[in-house]
Formats: C-alpha cells, sequence, structure tokens
C-alpha cells in the first residue's frame, strides 16, 4: 500500500496568530483506493478502532457523569470545586489515550492543548485553573457525546466485517453443510405452515452459491467505506474537542 507520509490534507495548513505558529491536525497516511481498501493494513486499524473503541469509551463516559454530578451537586460546599478539577484532569488524560488511538489507528496526528497554567499560586490557584481550563471541559464534553457513537461503530462495523466475508467466503466451506450437517447447503429457513406444507430453502445450486459469493463480495467492498465515515466522525470530533 502507498502512503504519502506526514501530507498535508486541507486542514493541515500551520496557522498564525501574532507571527506564532501552532501546530495543527495532520494526516500521517493517505487513505487507499476503494477497490484496495478491504485487503489494507489501513482499513483493519480503522476496524480495530472502531471495535476497540468501547472500553475507554465507557471509562471515560462513567468519570465523566459521575464526577460532574458529584461536583456539581457539591459544588456549594468547599469539595465541589477540587471534583470539578479532578474532573478536567480526567478527561484529559482520556484525551490523550484518545489522541494516541487516533494517530496509531486512524493515522491522524491530533496536537495536545496546551498545559493548564495557575494564575495564582498555591492549590487553590492550581484547582481554579482546572476549573476554568476550557480543553479540559472539551474533552469532557468528548467523553459524553462520543460514548454512544462508540456503541454505534463498535455493532456496525463489526456486523458488516463478519457478514461480508462470511458471504463472500460461502463457496469455500459449502461442503461442511452436506457432510457434516446432513443438509444439501446453508439452510436460510425451515418451517412448516398452518397448511401442514412443509417450507425449506438451501443455498445448493451453483448459480445460488455465485449469487451469495458476489453479494457478500459486495459487502466486503462498501464496508470499508462505511467505516471510514464512521471513523471520519471521530477525526472530526478529535480535532475539534481533543486538539489545540
Amino acid at each position: 500500500m502507498s502512503t504519502h507520509s506526514m501530507q498535508r490534507d486541507e486542514y493541515d495548513h500551520p496557522a498564525y496568530d501574532g507571527g506564532e505558529r501552532h501546530a495543527v491536525a495532520r494526516r500521517i497516511e493517505e487513505p487507499p483506493y476503494a477497490w484496495r481498501a478491504p485487503f489494507t493494513s489501513y482499513f483493519y486499524r480503522e476496524v480495530g478502532f472502531t471495535l476497540t473503541g468501547l472500553p475507554p469509551a465507557v471509562a471515560g463516559f462513567a468519570v465523566a457523569v459521575a464526577l460532574f454530578s458529584f461536583g456539581v451537586g457539591t459544588v456549594v460546599t468547599v469539595l465541589g470545586l477540587p471534583v470539578l478539577a479532578a474532573l478536567t484532569a480526567a478527561a484529559r488524560g482520556f484525551g490523550g489515550l484518545e489522541r494516541a488511538r487516533v494517530r496509531g489507528l486512524l493515522a491522524l496526528d491530533v496536537p495536545a492543548p496546551a498545559p493548564v497554567r495557575a494564575v495564582r499560586p498555591g492549590a487553590w490557584g492550581g484547582i481554579t485553573a482546572r476549573i476554568a481550563d476550557a480543553a479540559g471541559w472539551k474533552a469532557v464534553l468528548y467523553q459524553v457525546v462520543m460514548f454512544p457513537w462508540a456503541i454505534l461503530s463498535m455493532a456496525v462495523s463489526l456486523v458488516f466485517l463478519c457478514v461480508g466475508w462470511a458471504l463472500a467466503l460461502y463457496p469455500v466451506y459449502h461442503w461442511v453443510f452436506p457432510r457434516y450437517v446432513d443438509w444439501p447447503g446453508y439452510r436460510v429457513f425451515d418451517f412448516t405452515g398452518s397448511d401442514g406444507v412443509r417450507h425449506e430453502y438451501y443455498i445448493e445450486s451453483p448459480l445460488q452459491i455465485a449469487g451469495v459469493c458476489l453479494l457478500g463480495m459486495l459487502f466486503v467492498f462498501l464496508t470499508p467505506q462505511l467505516v471510514r465515515g464512521l471513523t471520519n466522525v471521530n477525526r472530526l470530533a478529535a480535532r475539534g474537542l481533543l486538539g489545540r
């Protein structure tokens, strides 16, 4: 697979503010063409991103909701402010983990936001700086809004990937059914109607087998485009909520 290392896309031009150059998100690998996508490591890294995204999403969502609820509920006391400060700090940690996953599996390098700088010295200066940390709150928002997306992405990717290859490879394992299951082929349905007539359908003829294989290949070539669409949402969210 040919790639263009460190190639910039339309979001990757350096930005300037008062003469100072700021790092921005950049692609570190170009996606393959559609006809090659199902057989490239790029696609399977994207699938890996969707399949491994649920555990950190669950953890990040649980921490964000728990700390936010407890912090807001106790904000009238002294305890609420340190809890909210811990929330933004934890969200930054989860954001760093997500940026590493986006870089390693989605080939997008998202620079970390600027570190928190306390204006006033002492413990309360650090706490108030954490509470006023815009990047930390954006990371909290990422943990909340991307949690259901992680569930959807994992389910859709897994279903389409398994169904596509299971159908496409049916000619390879068709012989298993007549030899070990005593079916002439894969049984699509088998039931007896109210009139006592038995209805059954097996995929057994060469034409049927070829049709199933073609349908599977259609799934195989469409799945990378579907997965890329799902992961593009993660790329945009990481750019907007986890970067600088």
